[in-house]
C-alpha cells in the first residue's frame, strides 16, 4: 500500500516524521486523558450506588408510611391535605468541566427558608405517618436530585471513554505503524536511490577516465 500511495521524495519524507511525531504525542495525551476519565468514572458509579442506596431506602419509608397514612385516614381527607402545597421549589441546573466533557450540577431553592412549609395541612385531622411520609420525601429530595446528576455525569463520561478509546486504538494500531512504514518505504527507496547515483556516477568517472587514457595514448 505504501508502494502506491506515498511518493518516495526528501518532503513526503519530512512530512511523514512530522505527523509521526504529533500522532506519538497525541496518543500519549489520549492515554491520559482516558486513565482520568477511567479513574472519575470509578469514582462516580461508586457514588451512584451509595446514593441509590439511600434514594430507595427514603423512598420505600415514604412508602410505608404513606400506605399506613391511608389506612387511618380518609381517602377524602387525604387528598385535601395534599391537594394545595405549601412549599414549591426552584431547579437550578448548571455544568462543570471534567475531562473536557461538560457534565451537569443541579441545585435548588425553596420558596421560602421554613423547613415546615412542606406540611401543606394542619394537623388535628392527619395522622403522624403522613407528617412522616412528607418529611421522608422531603429529606431524599436532595439525593434524588444528586443521583440524577451522578447518573447522567456517568452516561456522559462513559460515552466519552469510548470515543476516546476509539482514537486511542486508532493511532496505536493504525496511524502510527501505517506512518512508520511509510517512513521505512520512504527511507529504502530513498537509499536505493543514492546507491543507483553513486553506481552511476562511478560508471560515468570510469567512462571519463578511460576515455582519457585513450587520448593521452594517442
Amino acid at each position: 500500500m505504501a508502494s502506491t500511495q506515498i511518493k518516495p521524495t526528501r518532503m513526503e519524507l519530512t512530512r511523514l516524521k512530522k505527523k509521526l511525531g504529533t500522532a506519538v504525542k497525541g496518543h500519549k495525551l489520549l492515554k491520559d486523558k482516558r486513565d482520568e476519565l477511567m479513574r472519575e468514572f470509578m469514582d462516580l458509579v461508586r457514588e451512584n450506588m451509595e446514593l441509590r442506596k439511600k434514594v430507595e431506602a427514603g423512598i420505600r419509608a415514604a412508602n410505608v408510611n404513606f400506605v399506613v397514612a391511608r389506612a387511618d385516614m380518609s381517602e377524602e381527607i387525604l387528598q385535601a391535605a395534599l391537594m394545595v402545597p405549601k412549599q414549591s421549589v426552584e431547579l437550578k441546573a448548571s455544568s462543570r468541566n471534567v475531562m473536557s466533557v461538560d457534565v451537569p450540577v443541579f441545585d435548588y431553592t425553596t420558596r421560602t427558608p421554613d423547613a415546615n412549609d412542606i406540611y401543606s395541612y394542619g394537623f388535628a385531622f392527619t395522622s403522624s405517618e403522613l407528617d412522616g411520609a412528607v418529611k421522608s420525601l422531603s429529606d431524599v429530595f436532595p439525593d434524588m436530585l444528586k443521583l440524577a446528576e451522578v447518573e447522567k455525569s456517568c452516561q456522559l463520561m462513559a460515552s466519552e471513554i469510548e470515543k476516546t478509546r476509539r482514537r486511542v486504538n486508532a493511532l496505536e494500531h493504525v496511524i502510527i505503524p501505517e506512518t512508520r512504514e511509510g517512513i521505512r518505504y520512504i527511507t529504502m527507496k530513498l537509499d536505493e536511490n543514492e546507491r543507483s547515483t553513486q553506481t552511476r556516477l562511478m560508471k560515468v568517472k570510469d567512462m571519463m577516465l578511460e576515455q582519457a587514457h585513450h587520448y593521452s595514448e594517442k
